[in-house]
């Protein structure tokens, strides 16, 4: 752990806690629908996934047996308001296919392993990459590992903590190596930079309003 980045890493949390407040991410009831959520928000905004995700509660689809069990092109119809609704189809199949084939359809099995392990399996699912299968492990099984997203990068980059071409697994680890493994710390974290990149730090930025300013 590098002492100044520590330092500046923990003003910057705690500078957007005392401006944004608490975030409570990630929105879900369960964690298997949290799991859901996390794959269907792939290249959309929220709002869409919550109608994705209100019609499978409607039709009581939120738990692994239903949704494994359902046709591909009833889960197609359902999930439409996300968008991309095929891709996100066979995306949601092939995790239902893992599950039940290394782990029974049982999540707490599946959440019992080791987080790299884990890790390494989720990454192996076709669709599944490095964002959405940490996204997983932090806030459905909560592990302590640190989500990187575009918001995260773009905040970083513009206060000269990492490069532009900087990796996803670099600016990961610009997390994981300088501030306490908390799985309480990476999502509050995380959340208040998506708040931050949604609100203020956007492609044109708004400086003047941001509470790093100054950082």
């Amino acid at each position: 752990m590098k002492p100044k980045l520590n330092k500046k890493l923990n003003k910057i949390y705690k500078k957007l806690y005392h401006h944004f407040g608490p975030r409570r991410w990630w929105p879900g009831d369960t964690k298997f629908e949290i799991i859901v959520g996390a794959i269907l928000t792939q290249n959309t905004n929220w709002r869409n996934v919550e109608k994705a995700i209100d019609n499978l509660k409607k039709k009581k689809l939120l738990n692994p047996a239903s949704l494994y069990k359902i046709p591909s092109k009833n889960l197609g119809a359902l999930i439409k308001p996300s968008g991309y609704y095929n891709i996100k189809t066979k995306r949601l199949k092939e995790f239902m296919r893992y599950l039940f084939k290394k782990h029974g359809g049982s999540l707490r099995k599946m959440f019992d392993q080791d987080l790299h392990a884990l890790r390494r399996e989720l990454l192996e699912v076709k669709g599944i990459g490095p964002e959405t299968a940490d996204s997983i492990l932090l806030y459905a099984g909560e592990k302590p590992i640190f989500v990187i997203d575009a918001y995260t990068k773009r905040i970083l980059e513009r206060h000269s903590l990492i490069d532009k071409d900087a990796t996803y697994h670099q600016t990961q680890e610009l997390f994981m190596n300088n501030l306490n493994k908390n799985v309480k710390l990476f999502n509050e974290y995380h959340a208040l930079l998506v708040e931050l990149g949604k609100t203020l730090c956007k492609k044109k930025p708004n400086c003047d309003s941001c509470p790093l300013k100054g950082l």
